[in-house]
């Protein structure tokens, strides 16, 4: 990987497209500190400080969009909902597409239909951001301690003079941050190197990640907490180690395309693959399955966040996070969620039929297997074999930081999570070989060989 960044800092070309990424990195990570209009930055410092000595941060109900923003969210800045609302947009087409006949003919139109797509999630993108910062905000005024923890009850983060027009203020500025994110990704994508959107990511988990390592080690109770400190990076080790290995990993499916006469010229009789992954969902479950589960969280946390008993209290004791780590019913419940959503995002993105249609229409066919039906059956029973370990490994790298915080007894938030891995080693691989394709581009040493 090193050798390839270097490689590429001295080809022309591909040093700017790398400078202007990271410029855009840098832009995107400096708008993370700056505070929106109507934030009473001092009183949130405090709150938030307090809430972080009594070990009560873990419990907020949003953290999976603060680690996508970088941590921006605590701090209520320009840039609070990061790149989530695109996200969950970006989800919700792709899963329209397959109930909404419209849109499933707009994908099938090549890139004409693609760019129409690719508009109606950036006018999602700006609703969902809205309705998101609204939302947020109202909360954060009437009731701070549900969102930023104990240390936050009785606190006004928002100064109290702020009215609906300031509120108003605060909404469109947060959206209009949002925009810009969206923009700055697109610029990377098609100016600099590797998924512009992705990067972006990439940036805010990384960007909180020596903190998170580094709060391990402080919240250990023997010799100062190195022994967690340096067991908790040997694990995380193994499962880079790991996630590469899966992600890397495919089945290979042969196709032969028989040879036809056109004209006076024979085309065909080619050999290729279908390659199938064993982690094609990617880390879309482990989305779904953590924003479901904040859910109750949430909903307790708004509706009575002080019950000492109920339902309320019940969801908070084991669907929040004390210092003991997660509960084992939240662990079960993420476990065979991040299951069940591994085979229903598999069922909608991949479809036999329509990849058995083609082939049959381009002469192609699976050596020992009948074109059409059989193999469209064929493709289906593959698809299910491979997808049962690409999502049990899903869900045991999603699971396995929980067991090491109870284990350790490490308190703070475990920087090997299973989003966080997941997405860190996904970008960087995909960045690479994109980085590699470039130079091989430049390289033609081995055509004079």
């Amino acid at each position: 990987m090193l050798t390839a960044f270097a490689r590429a800092f001295r080809t022309p070309d591909l040093r700017k497209k790398l400078l202007f990424t990271l410029g855009i990195m840098a832009l995107f990570r400096l708008g993370a500190h700056i505070p929106a209009p109507g934030v009473d930055t001092h009183t949130l410092s405090q709150c938030l400080n307090l809430t972080k000595h009594n070990n009560d941060g873990s419990n907020s109900a949003l953290g999976l969009i603060n680690l996508f923003s970088g941590g921006a969210l605590l701090q209520l800045s320009i840039f609070a909902l990061g790149i989530m609302p695109y996200i969950t947009a970006s989800i919700i087409l792709q899963l329209l597409t397959v109930v909404i006949p419209r849109l499933e003919a707009l994908k099938k139109e090549g890139q004409a239909g693609q760019t129409k797509i690719t508009q109606y999630t950036r006018y999602l993108t700006i609703g969902l951001a809205v309705l998101q910062s609204t939302t947020m905000l109202t909360l954060m005024k009437n009731n701070p301690s549900a969102l930023l923890g104990s240390g936050c009850a009785g606190q006004n983060v928002i100064y109290t003079k702020i009215d609906w027009t300031g509120m108003s203020v605060m909404v469109i500025t947060m959206t209009a941050g949002t925009t810009l994110i969206m923009w700055l990704g697109e610029l990377i994508t098609d100016r600099g190197i590797g998924n512009g959107m992705s990067l972006l990511i990439f940036t805010s988990i990384t960007a909180n990640f020596p903190t998170s390592l580094w709060a391990i080690k402080q919240g250990g109770k023997t010799m100062d907490g190195w022994p967690v400190f340096f067991g908790v990076l040997a694990m995380g080790m193994v499962l880079v180690a790991a996630v590469v290995f899966v992600e890397q990993g495919q089945r290979r499916i042969p196709v032969q395309y028989a040879k036809r006469m056109v004209g006076r010229r024979m085309y065909g009789g080619s050999s290729t693959y279908i390659p199938m992954k064993v982690n094609q969902a990617g880390v879309i479950p482990v989305i779904f399955a953590s924003s479901l589960l904040q859910l109750p969280l949430m909903i307790a946390n708004f509706t009575n966040p002080n019950a000492q008993h109920g339902w309320a209290h019940w969801i908070t004791k084991e669907f929040g996070m004390s210092t003991n780590g997660y509960s084992l019913a939240y662990s079960v419940t993420y476990f065979l969620l991040i299951l069940g959503f591994a085979f229903f995002y598999v069922s909608i993105t991949f479809v036999p039929d329509e990849i058995a249609d083609n082939m049959k229409k381009y002469g192609g066919f699976i050596p020992g297997i009948r074109a059409g039906k059989p193999t469209a059956e064929y493709l289906q029973y593959v698809s299910t074999r491979v997808t049962w370990p690409g999502a049990l490994y899903l869900a045991v790298i999603a699971i396995i930081p929980m067991i090491a915080l109870a284990e350790l007894h490490a308190s703070g938030k475990f920087p090997f999570g299973g989003t966080t891995i997941l997405i860190m080693v996904g970008v960087g691989l995909e960045t690479v070989k994109q980085i590699e394709s470039q130079l091989q581009q430049h390289n033609y040493e081995g055509f004079l060989r």
